[in-house]
């Protein structure tokens, strides 16, 4: 791309040059008729003699003596990465200016902690495939269920207390707290467009699992969408026969991610946190039947009308075309 106040694009140049070399034109008269300075027209039709391109040069220079050694960056990027440290923490550790600190990391991309994971200290990988249903992401969220009357999060644990042990079988031992169980929410959420698909159900089998996913195909393909690949983490249900049969007749292919590595599956993740915050401890339920019964419109609200990061600032549904119900 020629420089903002370039007089001539590079393919003026190249007729320029052609006029004055090729047809002999006086330098003077294609200065007049292009104006432009003489020296200008002469220096590119010495490129054209010489051979050379009319694209801009690179104004970076040849050598630069001052710029901070290979040995220095690789220390404070490593410094950086271990021990999460800031531009002036750097610096002292390094020998060099905060701001030169600063530079090496904007240059590495590694200005910004949120580019670093917390985790592992390496750096965050981004990805997303290009089209609905390339890759889903298949995940389980666990919750405890909510006694009759509250649970402790809402209602304190003195009265939590009371309500998971006010049940019939256990009312004569009033300090007993019995195990209220737990809720499974299985999630499947589309790579590209961050549409998601949910179901509770009271355990996470492989039988389970294996129900959910053929819903979620069902689902998605109501709007659609065809699933090729699914990529869970390395839970039973996702090692089973039952799954590896059931991903093979729906024709998806299955992938796990490394284990101990959660960041592979990071978007499920995300949305998890956000379930919770949005729907699991949004509100004082009064029991668990009342929780799950919240969970199809909060769905509902977080595929068509809550605004996405990733998405443009749009819902996830705006992402798909032809999609009934899709601006209700």
């Amino acid at each position: 791309m020629s420089h903002v106040n370039a007089a001539l694009t590079p393919r003026a140049r190249l007729t320029v040059a052609r006029l004055v070399v090729d047809q002999q034109v006086p330098i003077s008269e294609v200065a007049a008729r292009f104006q432009c300075s003489w020296p200008t027209i002469k220096r590119w039709a010495e490129r054209y003699r010489a051979g050379e391109p009319m694209t801009d040069r690179s104004s970076r220079p040849h050598s630069s003596p001052a710029r901070t050694s290979h040995a220095v960056t690789k220390r404070i990027v490593s410094l950086r990465l271990r021990k999460r440290l800031g531009p002036v923490q750097l610096a002292a550790l390094t020998g060099v200016a905060p701001s030169t600190a600063h530079q090496v990391l904007t240059r590495c991309r590694l200005n910004r902690l949120s580019h670093v994971d917390r985790a592992t200290g390496e750096p965050v990988r981004r990805y997303e495939h290009p089209r609905p249903g390339d890759l889903v992401h298949v995940d389980v969220k666990k919750l405890g269920n909510i006694p009759d009357g509250g649970g402790w999060r809402y209602v304190g644990r003195r009265q939590g207390d009371r309500n998971r042990a006010a049940t019939p079988d256990k009312a004569r031992n009033r300090h007993h707290n019995p195990k209220m169980g737990h809720a499974f929410v299985h999630t499947v959420i589309d790579d590209h467009s961050r549409t998601a698909y949910s179901e509770i159900h009271d355990d996470e089998t492989a039988a389970t699992a294996t129900t959910v996913l053929r819903n979620a195909v069902a689902w998605f393909g109501a709007r659609g969408i065809t699933i090729t690949r699914v990529l869970s983490d390395n839970g039973p249900a996702y090692r089973s026969h039952l799954w590896r049969d059931t991903c093979a007749e729906l024709n998806i292919k299955h992938s796990r991610t490394r284990p101990y590595r959660p960041q592979t599956n990071g978007k499920i993740e995300r949305f998890h946190r956000t379930l919770a915050d949005g729907w699991a401890y949004a509100h004082c339920y009064p029991n668990e039947t009342a929780r799950r019964a919240a969970l199809p419109a909060w769905l509902h609200s977080y595929n068509h009308h809550r605004p996405h990061t990733p998405c443009g600032n749009q819902p996830p549904i705006t992402r798909l075309t032809n999609v009934p119900g899709q601006y209700n």
